[in-house]
């Protein structure tokens, strides 16, 4: 059925926002976009909606729907994995009803949700996941205080990450990636906050290694996304060539001038540094005292990268079941407190999240003809009333793909 959008103000994702806007979408794309005089005439079979205000379905570009019940990764090892996905079946929901229509999974079961939600069997955001992380043994995607034969072969059984070390290995993991039909490749380039022994700022994965991952994706039409907090870890994974610094909380100047000239994206995720800090009596010890290293620094990223014109895209990193999922959009407000304006953080949040894919890129994230019709509306003009972002009740309806599913 044809859908009519009337808005107060339409806000298309890139560029200014239009008062008195209409889109109109027919077999799931977006036929017209633009000032309500100019749409075309009404059909009579159309399904018409007026709204106080409308823009492109929401990206989070960095999220797990893993299912997990505790901010405690070792609690992967015992996680079962219909229990799992359970949850985030759940999970996944919440994050829809927020206005979210797509997401970036960067590393958990999400790729083996995906199929479910473009059959139409699970209500959810579009799934465009990376399958399992690639870690170093003893990196951030091991679990360090159990035995490595178990973290391989509950690597090997579907598991959160894969263990590589060494050219053949990577090759290998990023092929094994592929035969699941991964969108990208997601690396842990440098320590982590969340695993136990490993330095948020240390290098992991060598420079062959990692030029050998970017190389390979490459040749699939794949991008690297590379979680770094550590600059040494951000330079090199730069060098290689990937196409996405996740996290960043180190960047300073140089990689912020290195990530312009190189044209990779920033996706800083805000959102879980902020929340971590909150949660001292869930989180393991050491996790949150590597959280409390990285904040200060990480809040100073964001504004080097803002300052110097990074691309940066949205996302979350949201990874514990029933807590968060459906205030995704608070990043959003994060962006504009770190030194964006409204409607650049909008962008962020709408039109460059689908750059985070490179050639994997949907037609999503702006109000363009030909484009998905995935449209989100809120009760209030966002442009003035910064309240909605994070409230999911604030987010009246949700389109994908021109059918109506809030």
């Amino acid at each position: 059925m044809p859908t009519r959008i009337v808005a107060d103000v339409l806000i298309p994702g890139r560029g200014a926002p239009v008062e008195q806007g209409t889109v109109v979408s027919d077999q799931g794309e977006i036929v017209y976009a633009g000032p309500t005089a100019g749409a075309p005439p009404a059909k009579p079979d159309e399904d018409v909606h007026e709204v106080p205000a409308a823009m492109p379905g929401m990206w989070d570009c960095h999220t797990h729907l893993i299912g997990m019940p505790t901010p405690n990764i070792e609690t992967l090892a015992t996680l079962d994995p219909v229990t799992g996905a359970a949850r985030a079946v759940d999970d996944a929901g919440k994050v829809l009803d927020a206005g979210i229509t797509s997401v970036r999974d960067v590393g958990g079961p999400g790729i083996r949700l995906a199929p479910a939600v473009e059959e139409g069997r699970m209500r959810g955001p579009r799934i465009h996941a990376a399958g399992r992380v690639l870690s170093t043994t003893g990196g951030h995607g091991d679990l360090h205080s159990f035995p490595l034969d178990f973290v391989h072969e509950l690597g090997c059984n579907g598991g959160f990450s894969i263990l590589c070390d060494g050219v053949p290995e990577v090759l290998k993991a990023v092929r094994t990636n592929l035969r699941t039909n991964a969108k990208l490749i997601k690396i842990c380039a440098s320590g982590g906050v969340m695993s136990e022994v490993d330095h948020p700022i240390h290098q992991q994965f060598s420079d062959e290694e990692l030029s050998a991952i970017v190389g390979e994706a490459a040749r699939a039409e794949r991008i690297v996304a590379a979680h770094c907090h550590g600059k040494p870890g951000i330079m090199a994974a730069l060098r290689a060539g990937c196409h996405t610094i996740e996290h960043g909380s180190f960047l300073d100047e140089e990689a912020a001038d290195l990530m312009v000239e190189t044209g990779a994206m920033y996706v800083p995720t805000r959102f879980v540094v902020d929340e971590l800090l909150h949660q001292v009596d869930a989180l393991p010890r050491y996790a949150y005292e590597k959280g409390q290293m990285v904040a200060g620094a990480h809040e100073q990223a964001m504004k080097i990268a803002i300052a110097k014109g990074v691309r940066i895209a949205t996302g979350c990193d949201i990874f514990v079941s029933g807590q968060m999922y459906g205030e995704n959009s608070r990043e959003v407000l994060a962006l504009i407190n770190a030194g964006m304006t409204d409607l650049e953080a909008i962008e962020a949040a709408t039109a460059n999240g689908p750059e985070t894919l490179g050639p994997q890129a949907p037609r999503t994230g702006q109000l363009i003809e030909g484009y998905d019709a995935d449209v989100i509306a809120f009760d209030s003009n966002p442009l003035d009333d910064r309240s909605v972002w994070g409230d999911p009740v604030r987010v009246t309806h949700v389109w994908q793909r021109g059918n109506r599913v809030k």
